[in-house]
């Protein structure tokens, strides 16, 4: 059963999503040269429990952070480190929150520095695969129309798409029905309602799909050590179309 979620509670998911992306932004914005993930980390949970709000990750089946930072090969669940990001890397952050009962959760590429043209075009390809997605959201589409979108935007630029993980429904939990598949075929899956809440979230790999987990039980790392980068918005079904509640603040 795919929650439907009433206007009271889409308003409280928007206020968590909006604190999500600000917070986000933030971190997003610091990583450069010399700053460490684990201090991205640290600001991020310092500004989420100063917002009267809780993270969504640290403690979550054991998470022992509040931000995933995936730095290059890394793809998803990366923990944060003290050794600085260093000139020409790519960090992938993830982060969510709690607010009064609702989840928010998003995530972005940055680049450290300046990084290569390679690397550059894998973080754009991957932001407009999710935008790509995010577009077949409206009432009476198909889930499969969104992992469509996705993997078509990818693999016509070269890349592949992880399929090892997936996006999620979310609302009073992290992870709801249904499973958001970044790859798909149109007019398959279940029909999409007004009142859902998907969390998309491509995970484009620059070689190939597989992924592997490493020692730690949580970070999952390319299987050819090829960079991989990573965007998530929390997007709310509408009658009309879409609602992203995880935008960030307008610069």
């Amino acid at each position: 059963m795919i929650p439907i979620k009433t206007e009271a509670e889409l308003a409280k998911m928007l206020e968590a999503g909006q604190l999500t992306a600000r917070i986000l932004h933030h971190i997003g914005q610091m990583a450069a040269p010399g700053i460490s993930t684990w201090e991205l980390d640290q600001e991020a949970e310092r500004l989420c429990l100063a917002a009267g709000a809780r993270s969504a990750f640290k403690g979550y089946h054991g998470y022992p952070y509040a931000v995933c930072c995936s730095v290059n090969q890394q793809v998803v669940h990366g923990f944060p480190v003290k050794s600085p990001l260093e000139d020409g890397d790519i960090v992938s952050l993830d982060f969510g929150v709690v607010l009064d009962g609702f989840y928010g959760d998003t995530a972005i590429t940055v680049p450290v520095g300046r990084i290569s043209p390679e690397a550059l075009n894998l973080v754009t390809v991957t932001r407009d695969s999710l935008a790509a997605g995010i577009n077949q959201v409206k009432a009476g589409a198909y889930l499969g129309d969104i992992g469509a979108a996705v993997q078509e935007v990818a693999e016509k630029a070269g890349y592949s798409v992880v399929r090892q993980f997936v996006g999620h429904g979310i609302g009073k939990a992290m992870h709801e029905e249904p499973s958001v598949p970044n790859f798909g075929i149109r007019g398959h899956g279940p029909k999409l309602q007004a009142g859902m809440v998907l969390a998309i979230e491509p995970m484009i790999n620059m070689g190939r799909s597989e992924v592997k987990i490493l020692e730690d039980g949580w970070t999952a790392v390319t299987i050819d050590g090829k960079l991989s980068a990573h965007f998530e918005h929390t997007v709310a079904v509408t009658a009309a179309g879409y609602n992203i509640l995880t935008l960030p603040p307008i610069q």
